[in-house]
């Protein structure tokens, strides 16, 4: 800490020199002119005279929106079941296929650091990358419109997030519990099966149910894109504007969001 002194001959303690506290206003004077800069970057074709009305427009969309249409309510049944089978069996598939993927990834478990290992890390990155939302448009325009789109989407961005997880859970073992299975003679698949295995299980389910979580949430907005599900509804009722319609949809998906964020924490407090 820089010490000056006064007329007097008194210690005066400062927290910063003076060149540190020149540099200080100076990066935060740069920090500001860059906010303004990139304020006007965003905003320069903003058509302000919408933004002052949002208000009015809000509150007159809020009158068309409630009451809620409860009559609907008979036809969005079916869609939601679909919802939900689009997000389980999207998530058994993508943690299917990201399970062997976590194991060739996780440095400590896979066959080949110089091959196998980038690969899965390319399939890790390569999913993660790429929005569910994206997915199921992709899937849409090759194999049609329909329910196995929105589940392949599903699994597609769920091989990222469990593989990820899972691998980052297998490379945090404790070795010595696998040093000690292979000192008493253990192949390799018993060193997997008594070492490794009990040791990630606990993981592996909070991180599949968490994904099941997410799935559900994102599975509701696919049908947007044609993919299935209650999305399609929500997409129809949209197009014609049948505000009493959207809002009831609108509710029947946060009810199940929250109730499927029950289950999970649920089921993540029961075996972690």
């Amino acid at each position: 800490m820089p010490v000056s002194s006064a007329a007097d001959g008194r210690k005066i303690w400062q927290r910063r020199t003076t060149a540190k506290q020149w540099a200080t206003w100076a990066g935060w004077f740069a920090f500001v002119l860059f906010f303004v800069w990139c304020w006007e970057l965003m905003t320069k074709t903003t058509i302000w005279a919408f933004v002052y009305d949002a208000p009015r427009q809000i509150a007159d969309l809020g009158n068309r929106m409630f009451p809620p249409r409860w009559s609907y309510m008979e036809r969005l049944w079916w869609p939601l079941w679909d919802t939900l089978n689009i997000a389980t069996l999207g998530t058994l598939l993508g943690i299917f296929i990201a399970v062997p993927v976590a194991f060739f990834a996780a440095r400590n478990t896979t066959p080949s650091v110089m091959f196998l290992r980038p690969i899965a890390l390319f399939i890790i990155v390569a999913s993660r990358s790429i929005n569910s939302l994206i997915w199921a448009l992709l899937l849409v325009s090759i194999i049609g419109p329909g329910l196995l789109a929105g589940i392949i989407a599903i699994a597609l961005r769920s091989i990222g997030f469990v593989g990820k997880l899972l691998y980052e859970a297998i490379e945090e073992i404790d070795e010595s519990q696998v040093e000690a299975v292979r000192a008493t003679g253990g192949s390799g698949m018993q060193v997997l099966d008594y070492a490794i295995v009990p040791q990630v299980l606990p993981a592996f389910f909070g991180i599949s149910v968490f994904r099941w979580d997410i799935n559900i949430r994102e599975s509701t907005i696919l049908g947007l894109v044609g993919a299935g599900g209650i999305g399609l509804q929500l997409q129809a009722s949209l197009n014609t504007l049948a505000w009493p319609q959207v809002t009831l949809i609108l509710l029947l998906i946060l009810g199940t969001v929250v109730v499927s964020e029950w289950v999970s924490a649920k089921v993540r407090h029961a075996v972690i």
